[in-house]
């Protein structure tokens, strides 16, 4: 006997309902309610996914049917913790890929630890034989972005920038869409922060970078050919390319 069947009932199961029913009931209640589809339905999408996150595994599971509840907010000697309904319906769905809900499909999230890196930029530089028998230097001026140095990269006064709550923060939306059997995730730029994932009033931006976080520079960097360098070999400025917040900024090449 089990001490609580609540979670059982929010996914219209037994108790003794075995993995598949379980993924089965999950797929079909949460197509059914996920808010893209269901916008009014966001307490009820999250009812199912707690219930499917914590029966779908077998320790949660385990000591849900022995204390109910309070067995998995501590009581019962186990803690909650858990993950987002949006990430449990991308990793059963495949939202991964850098995707609206940012998980990393069936296996779990594939966010990173640190900060990613950003576009390497190549630029070609003309050389003749001469050039490569004797070495020469060469000026290499560009445009680039940098970090606002007036706010910060923040792109308003502090408190000014909010999370999009119409993406959460994400940048992109994603609707979902079934056809037959077969279930359809279209990816959108958020219309509402215009992919940025943050809304900063106008009012309060950067009065240098108005909002953007990033102002260009112009940049000249001096290219050493040295001796007996060959043609089609590269030089890499390392950190030279566009900044941006966040992240690493890439390489000239």
């Amino acid at each position: 006997m089990v001490k609580e069947t609540a979670l059982y009932e929010a996914l219209g199961v037994s108790p003794d309902a075995s993995e598949s029913d379980l993924k089965k009931a999950y797929r079909k209640l949460a197509l059914k309610y996920h808010p893209d589809k269901n916008p009014d339905a966001g307490d009820k999408f999250k009812e199912i996914s707690h219930a499917y996150e914590v029966l779908s595994d077998s320790q949660k599971r385990e000591v849900y049917d022995r204390f109910g509840e309070a067995g998995l907010s501590g009581e019962g000697g186990m803690g909650g913790g858990g993950v987002s309904p949006e990430d449990l319906f991308a990793q059963l769905f495949g939202g991964g890929g850098g995707g609206f809900f940012g998980g990393g499909g069936p296996g779990g999230s594939s966010r990173h630890s640190g900060p990613r890196k950003g576009k390497d930029v190549g630029h070609g530089l003309k050389v003749t034989l001469e050039d490569l028998y004797k070495g020469k230097t060469s000026k290499l001026a560009l445009q680039r972005n940098i970090i606002c140095k007036k706010c910060d990269g923040k792109g308003g006064k502090a408190g000014a920038v909010k999370s999009c709550s119409t993406c959460n923060g994400q940048g992109v939306r994603l609707t979902i869409r079934q056809m037959g059997p077969m279930i359809q995730q279209v990816q959108q730029t958020c219309p509402d922060c215009r992919g940025e994932g943050e809304i900063i009033n106008q009012k309060d931006r950067c009065k240098d970078c108005l909002g953007k976080k990033v102002i260009s520079e112009r940049k000249v960097l001096e290219v050493h050919v040295d001796k007996g360098m060959k043609g089609g070999q590269r030089i890499t400025f390392t950190g030279e390319a566009d900044q941006a917040p966040g992240t690493l900024p890439g390489d000239v090449v």
